[in-house]
């Protein structure tokens, strides 16, 4: 299959929340090394508000991006709230318009998130942040649609990348957020958000893909 139906990307935002809960207690500690221990708190609060929301409602994968964006926006503590929030958002307005989401508009949706993530905050790839992991994803998803790659294929490269991204920040020091004041102190430790923001692109990669081989059976 070259794309899913947008109407049917529910299965995507449920796995993306049930990734958050499973590693609550892993964000929170890894965000305890060098920041405030509270992120994996917070990313589950809200993406368990929206499993409560919406676990009984028809919702397509944009609609759903944009009120998962809106909670993590207004209804969680920390600073992470706005720039998720900002990330699916923006995600969601890029892919509203479409009955089908393809490799391209997948991509062209996540480079939405990150250039909207970019009007809100300056940090850049090295600076230790979620950054260092969505760039890297992003630009594997465009590569791959200019080089004609299977979408499976694609999703596959973009968790790889993901990964590499989130590890990278193991050996950087942290230039934003509380961690910042640490200096040399906060190399050796992940960076909490970039370590949710690869738990998620995981989830949402291997979601896609379970969802490209269903409805590839029931053409």
């Amino acid at each position: 299959m070259k794309a899913f139906k947008n109407k049917d990307g529910k299965s995507i935002l449920l796995s993306m929340v049930k990734a958050v809960q499973d590693n609550k207690a892993y964000l929170s500690e890894v965000d305890g090394l060098i920041g405030d221990g509270d992120h994996g708190v917070n990313m589950n609060k809200g993406f368990s508000v929206f499993e409560t929301r919406f676990l009984d409602k028809e919702i397509s994968f944009t609609e759903g991006l944009g009120e998962l964006g809106a909670i993590l926006l207004t209804e969680i503590g920390g600073s992470m709230g706005p720039i998720y929030g900002t990330i699916l958002i923006d995600m969601a307005d890029a892919g509203k318009d479409e009955d089908e989401i393809s490799l391209s508009t997948l991509a062209g949706m996540l480079q939405a998130g990150l250039h909207g993530l970019s009007g809100i905050v300056d940090a850049k790839v090295g600076d230790k942040t979620l950054v260092d992991t969505l760039s890297p994803a992003v630009d594997a998803l465009t590569k791959d649609v200019e080089d004609n790659i299977s979408f499976k294929v694609a999703l596959q490269n973009m968790k790889d990348e993901a990964s590499k991204g989130k590890e990278s920040t193991k050996n950087l020091v942290a230039k934003f957020g509380r961690s910042s004041r640490l200096g040399e102190r906060s190399r050796g430790v992940l960076d909490a958000g970039a370590t949710s923001c690869c738990i998620i692109l995981t989830a949402m990669a291997d979601a896609i893909s379970d969802l490209l081989v269903k409805e590839s059976v029931t053409v």
